[in-house]
């Protein structure tokens, strides 16, 4: 039987912010982003990586990830490759519909990884919720709410299905999908208490002062919601 996610990694709970990166943003070292987003309130990272690098190069790429992540006690992800987890150092993996399928990667890591599914659709979203133990993620994201490069060609859901995930959802949640600081209080409006960002920080001249707006804005969310 797999643990419970608290016990998994006791920081997703805690996480409201998630920042997904790439092993070298804007052809840079990623070091100095990953600790100003840390710095201003991030709670997971994720690196993901599409480029061809063979695995050793993506193993030694996680590098920065994972002690960036130790320094700061946050969950490390890595992107679609169960099976170079534990080589990366890595707290878990999030997959997509139609990466390798939860129960897979469930098999393979065993009870101490996280494990995160992109859905995309109220069936998507029921269809994690109530899947039996070993084929239920610890966490899903929600979304894209907005069309987005970074997954060009999915089109976008909309503040409609937030608006399902925050009454159905009974799994960790994260909205994602073109989410800045322009918008995430459009997004909170509609019921996220978590979100996933890439191009908002990874892009932001000041990142640390980016992710202590998300993640205000995150905050003063909840506040709303315990008032009202």
């Amino acid at each position: 039987m797999p643990l419970p996610p608290s016990e998994r990694h006791p920081g997703l709970g805690a996480s409201r912010l998630y920042f997904v990166c790439e092993a070298r943003p804007h052809g840079a070292e990623p070091g100095p982003l990953l600790g100003a987003a840390l710095e201003g309130g991030a709670g997971m990272l994720e690196l993901r990586e599409e480029s061809s690098g063979d695995d050793a190069w993506l193993i030694d790429a996680a590098r920065p990830f994972r002690e960036a992540c130790a320094v700061h006690a946050v969950p490390f992800i890595l992107n679609d490759r169960p099976d170079l987890v534990e080589e990366c150092d890595a707290d878990g993996v999030h997959v997509g519909q139609d990466d390798t399928p939860v129960a897979d990667a469930r098999e393979s890591l065993g009870a101490d990884y996280l494990i995160g599914l992109s859905t995309h659709s109220p069936e998507q979203i029921e269809a994690a919720c109530s899947a039996p133990p070993q084929a239920r993620p610890d966490y899903i994201s929600v979304g894209p709410v907005w069309e987005t490069p970074t997954k060009e060609g999915r089109p976008a859901t909309g503040l409609e299905l937030i608006e399902h995930a925050a009454r159905e959802v009974t799994l960790p949640w994260f909205a994602i999908g073109g989410i800045d600081t322009s918008n995430v209080g459009d997004v909170v409006a509609a019921g996220a208490g978590r979100i996933v960002v890439v191009r908002a920080l990874r892009d932001a001249g000041d990142p640390a002062a980016a992710a202590r707006t998300l993640r205000d804005a995150l905050e003063a969310g909840r506040e709303a919601w315990s008032d009202g």
